[in-house]
């Protein structure tokens, strides 16, 4: 059966507890949900934890005859219990900290308050540093310093996906979220045809737990969702064309290929210039984005296509970007004395397939931004992959826009909840153009 969305899912959803645990004393709770003006959860691709904030009326008598700001009191770090649910049952049940609180508006009766709410590692992250050697796969680096007791000890599931390299380190007093993000723009998807190809991942939260995935991976995805966006009311589900789950009630397609902006960057064409002060060894090489297209995961056909006017010919003269690496040889080599004898002449990071490759890919990323408004979707999350169509502006108004239409992936959501409406805003993201697929199957081989 079809996890069909229609607009009467945007009607006022139910927040069905929050409740705020006193610091003093944990056995003191006291629950705001009867006050609640809005409520406002957040996820991120580029965001390493969730977050939420809540706005409520706290009225004078909530606790011991004082306002719960005061009688519990909220001064920051309590422990909140949220649980919320969509129209069409779907459950977020989460355990958040308060980060700050806010009076919006006060009066003698009663105050406008707006807690923001985030993970309890968003807290521990700024009391802990890393201050030890590691070795090894970065994949293992991730999961090591989201779960080992040292450091975040995350009790929440983790979804770490393999890199094919290895990264020898010292944390040198760096904090962990900190870490995790330097890690991911030296992480290499494993799978075929991946080294001096791609490069970069993404380390973010959702309700779902945390996750560390690759930029291709996550365009590898089949769709969760099929929107469409037109002019057609849904009639409560009626009117909306077969094969879609929902219909978007706003659609705004943004074309992020700032020319200027991308070539400053990186996106398609870089220098990089290497040497080796052992061995005074000296190389240029200047990756091009359309020769390794063929190799890369795309969300569509293909990736923009610049005008070839402005290439130019010669050996490494196509860049826009450059970048100057020492060889990172003999340091941090694992092993005894013998074995790090042996390796010290191995590079322990190959910033020929590995740096250039990332910052390509990362900007590539953003090349194309829709901007969606659903009925509120509690199954969605950021990470995932959704098709979305939108009719052409052309004579035969049936036709979906072959350009802008096909595979997203959702860089940020908002669920919004007040008493009278609940919707999902969604930032999708992809790194080319063309539809791909269709909305029934999702993506198809090319």
């Amino acid at each position: 059966m079809a996890n069909f969305i229609a607009t009467k899912s945007a009607e006022s959803s139910y927040i069905q507890r929050l409740d705020v645990v006193s610091n003093k004393d944990q056995s003191k709770t006291a629950s705001v949900v009867n006050g609640a003006v809005r409520l406002m959860y957040y996820e991120s691709i580029l965001q390493d934890t969730i977050k939420a904030t809540y706005t409520f009326a706290d009225t004078g008598n909530s606790v011991d005859d004082k306002t719960v700001v005061d009688g519990l009191p909220i001064v920051g770090q309590e422990k909140v219990y949220l649980k919320f649910t969509d129209n069409n049952e779907v459950t977020l049940d989460l355990v958040l900290y308060v980060n700050k609180v806010s009076p919006i508006s006060e009066d003698t009766t009663k105050s406008m308050i707006q807690l923001e709410l985030v993970s309890k590692e968003f807290i521990m992250n700024e009391k802990i540093r890393l201050n030890e050697r590691f070795d090894g796969k970065i994949s293992e680096h991730i999961k090591q310093i989201l779960t080992d007791q040292k450091y975040l000890s995350t009790g929440k599931k983790v979804d770490i996906e393999d890199t094919s390299n290895n990264y020898n380190f010292i944390g040198n007093n760096r904090k962990p979220y900190y870490a995790l993000n330097w890690l991911s723009k030296k992480a290499v998807p494993n799978f075929s045809e991946a080294t001096g190809n791609t490069a970069g991942y993404f380390f973010f939260e959702t309700t779902d737990g945390f996750k560390f995935k690759s930029i291709d991976s996550l365009l590898s995805q089949e769709k969760k969702k099929s929107i469409i966006f037109n002019q057609t009311p849904d009639s409560r589900g009626d009117n909306v064309p077969s094969g879609y789950d929902v219909k978007a009630l706003d659609y705004y397609k943004d074309n992020r290929v700032d020319v200027q902006e991308k070539l400053k960057m990186g996106a398609f064409s870089t220098r990089t210039v290497l040497f080796d002060p052992f061995s005074c060894y000296y190389e240029v090489i200047t990756p091009n984005a359309k020769e390794k297209e063929k190799s890369l995961k795309l969300g569509g056909k293909e990736l923009p296509t610049l005008n070839p006017e402005f290439n130019r010919l010669g050996s490494n003269k196509e860049f826009s970007r450059t970048t100057y690496y020492l060889l990172d040889k003999g340091t941090l080599p694992s092993g005894n004395t013998q074995q790090q004898l042996s390796k010290s002449k191995e590079e322990n990071f190959e910033y020929k397939n590995i740096l250039n490759q990332s910052i390509m890919r990362y900007n590539q990323l953003f090349s194309l931004k829709s901007t969606i408004t659903i009925p509120g979707d509690f199954s969605l999350h950021a990470g995932d992959v959704v098709f979305v169509d939108a009719k052409e502006l052309s004579i035969n108004d049936e036709e979906v826009n072959k350009e802008y239409g096909g595979l997203y992936i959702i860089a940020d959501l908002c669920h919004y909840i007040s008493p009278k409406e609940t919707y999902t805003k969604l930032n999708l993201v992809r790194d080319s153009f063309g539809r791909v697929g269709n909305h029934t199957s999702g993506k198809v081989p090319l």
